[in-house]
């Protein structure tokens, strides 16, 4: 069903729906969003991946490499719908860039590979998706693969990622013979003819009937046991109404209660219709989604997708292009027209907009104004970024912005030629506003420029982009990971008195610590942020509580730089036991310098290890490679967790040292003779080999 979107600019909010594509490296995101664009007539010709004529891909890395490394948004219209859609990376390096597209999108389809189920970026998105409450619908693609099994990709969703997947299709045909669906709500088949680009329905095939009408008495009974008006219906006729069904699946899935799951093939253009039908029926619009939540004043306030109320928006990607600075918004309250005036909450500063645009990945169309529910590129902000709020100058309103995760791998970069230096600095700062994750800092003992990232991958795309959009020669250093320090035996009865009398006020500060180490929080995977606790147990008011919390502001700065090899600390327990004030003497300031100096104190007394980040590494190569491999693993300190026979191809699971993945792409490769892929996730911090306890406790 082609529709125009030009028609639809001015659709009302209840037919508007936010959505982002979700999943792991080669699922079919970007092919399953080429699909969309050409059925809704957004496109006239379907691009393709492995010729680089993707709408979505349209970066020369991302057509060079044949993957989504920057979410790309786009519009489109169906069944009367707007549908504003961004293509995520499925790469785990660049998982920052999808947390930016989740916060603000309203619901998602989640990409499943019928052959491997769910992958390990997989999980991870669809983790970010809990995060941000996002809700989804899950599409199990590649159903004409052999091995496709859309039963076992459902249970690894219900094994993996543990919603309750409530399956509304039954595939006709398998592996190469897949040619169409039973639609199970409305008892009818969808069938896909070779070769053409329309859908043609019928009754459900005779040989399939007793199996169709089997599968929706489990989709009822399914539905009837999550939602309690299907329930009531279902013990009262002893089965659901089509109608009934839908609402309940619509209230399942804005609720996360349950996930509606579809299949097809995308390449194939096999499923794309339904799928898109069960957006618009399923996912919620601006106007089903709560308020948006800001803080105004340190108070907080709501803001409803209202057209009429204060302008508020969030942004969530810059993009600098040769036409000029690109800022992507989602509004969320209010109205906004070309040459109006936004104040933006990062910079405390007013700015004009310029001109407002649909985007269509690199293509644009102007828009007059832009309205609650929209997502749209604006023109004319100087320095608006990632996580600023934008909104109307009489009634400021700050909203939270995405979280950054902390990089975890450096290399050093230098213009090659000595008059470009300027000129890189500009191209990284240029960088850094356009990719949060990315960070660029001066190394105070070599004075060299570190660039910071997600992965290897993900400094590499970073270093490229600068050589093709700035025309310059970049030398880069061999990459460093994050290390961090820990505390594995402690120390108690740490007395510290900080005394400073040189003319005037002095300072005095008297405090008796205990450090130990803090046990992991089940649960927390990120063992590489920083993990402190700080508690006072002392009584009768001997160390005022003012004092108090500038003790323990004190402890975190020593946490900056710890004893081993001035790596910042983590999981650390500081009890304050006993302290002394002194009644002129002692301030805020005198009690946080002593915080900072008596933890460096007993950090150099406590035994300390060194730990490094490691990567869960899924590893899949021919069945005759697997010797190879596993040794391979085994000499860069991996411990495999365990391996899977699947169509004679094996997936190995290990957990591997971040900093022996470093060309690991190409060794694998050289192995398996170019048949050997393999995907990896950060997994928090491990001891570093060769770190024995150290201080005066280990002795």
């Amino acid at each position: 069903m082609r529709t125009d979107l030009h028609r639809h600019l001015d659709t009302p909010l209840a037919a508007v729906r936010n959505l982002g594509i979700l999943a792991h490296v080669d699922a079919g995101k970007t092919t399953l969003t080429e699909r969309i664009l050409y059925l809704t007539g957004t496109t006239h010709k379907r691009g393709e991946v492995h010729d680089g004529t993707t709408v979505t891909d349209f970066d020369p890395q991302e057509r060079d490499r044949g993957i989504t490394i920057f979410a790309a948004a786009v519009s489109c219209a169906w069944d009367a719908h707007r549908i504003n859609l961004i293509d995520t990376p499925g790469h785990v390096d660049f998982s920052d860039e999808v947390a930016r597209s989740l916060r603000v999108l309203d619901g998602a389809v989640a990409v499943f590979d019928a052959v491997a189920g769910v992958e390990p970026q997989s999980e991870a998105v669809w983790r970010q998706a809990d995060r941000y409450g996002v809700p989804r619908i899950a599409f199990v693609n590649k159903l004409d693969r052999a091995g496709a099994d859309l039963d076992t990709a459902v249970e690894s969703i219900r094994e993996r990622l543990h919603p309750a997947p409530l399956v509304v299709q039954l595939p006709i045909g398998s592996e190469a013979g897949f040619t169409g669906v039973v639609d199970l709500p409305r008892m009818r088949s969808l069938v896909w003819r070779e070769g053409r680009d329309t859908v043609e329905e019928g009754s459900v095939p005779e040989a399939l009937r007793d199996a169709a009408e089997d599968r929706r008495r489990q989709l009822e009974e399914a539905v009837a046991e999550l939602h309690p008006g299907a329930l009531e219906e279902y013990c009262a006729e002893g089965t659901l109404s089509a109608r009934t069904l839908t609402a309940a699946l619509r209230d399942l899935t804005r609720s996360g209660d349950g996930v509606v799951v579809l299949c097809g093939s995308a390449y194939r253009n096999r499923g794309i219709e339904p799928l898109l039908d069960a957006v618009v029926a399923y996912l919620p619009s601006p106007r089903d989604v709560p308020a948006v939540r800001g803080t105004r004043d340190g108070t907080e306030q709501e803001r409803l997708a209202d057209p009429a109320a204060p302008f508020a928006a969030l942004v969530f990607k810059v993009n600098g292009t040769a036409t000029g600075r690109l800022t992507y918004l989602r509004v969320y309250s209010g109205t906004i027209g070309k040459g109006e005036t936004v104040w933006d909450s990062g910079t405390g500063r007013t700015e004009r907009i310029g001109r407002i645009l649909r985007v269509q990945a690199d293509r644009h169309a102007p828009l007059e104004r832009t309205v609650a529910g929209d997502i749209v590129a604006v023109v004319g902000l100087k320095s608006a970024r990632a996580g600023s709020t934008l909104c109307a100058p009489g009634a400021p309103l700050v909203l939270e912005p995405p979280t950054v995760a902390d990089p975890v791998v450096s290399v050093a970069v230098e213009a090659v030629g000595g008059a470009e230096a300027e000129l890189l600095v500009s191209a990284l700062t240029r960088l850094v506003e356009e990719d949060p994750s990315l960070v660029v800092r001066t190394d105070p003992e070599t004075g060299q420029l570190v660039l910071s990232g997600m992965g290897e991958l993900h400094l590499e795309v970073a270093v490229e982009k600068i050589r093709l959009a700035h025309g310059l020669d970049v030398r880069v250093g061999r990459p460093k990971v994050a290390y961090r320090e820990t505390v594995v035996r402690g120390v108690s009865g740490l007395v510290h008195r900080h005394v400073k009398q040189d003319g005037g006020a002095g300072e005095f500060a008297h405090v008796v610590l205990d450090v130990e180490p803090l046990e992991d929080v089940p649960g927390d995977g990120d063992a590489g942020a920083t993990r402190f606790e700080f508690r006072s147990t002392v009584v009768g008011g001997r160390v005022p509580q003012e004092y108090v919390r500038a003790l323990e502001a004190g402890c975190r700065d020593a946490l900056a730089d710890g004893p081993l090899g001035g790596h910042p600390v983590t999981g650390v327990r500081v009890v304050l036991t006993d302290g002394a004030t002194h009644p002129k003497d002692s301030s805020e300031r005198a009690f946080r310098t002593a915080g900072r100096f008596a933890l460096r104190e007993a950090l150099r007394a406590c035994a300390m290890v060194l730990l490094e980040p490691v990567a869960d590494v899924t590893v899949t190569v021919p069945d005759d490679a697997v010797g190879g491999v596993l040794g391979d693993l085994a000499a860069r300190r991996g411990q495999v967790s365990g391996s899977v026979a699947r169509a004679g191809v094996v997936v190995i699971t290990a957990t591997v040292p971040l900093v022996e993945l470093f060309g690991y792409a190409t060794r694998l490769r050289s192995r398996t003779r170019g048949r050997g892929v393999f995907t990896a996730r950060p997994a928090g911090y491990a001891p570093a080999p060769s770190t024995a306890p150290t201080g005066a406790a280990a002795r």
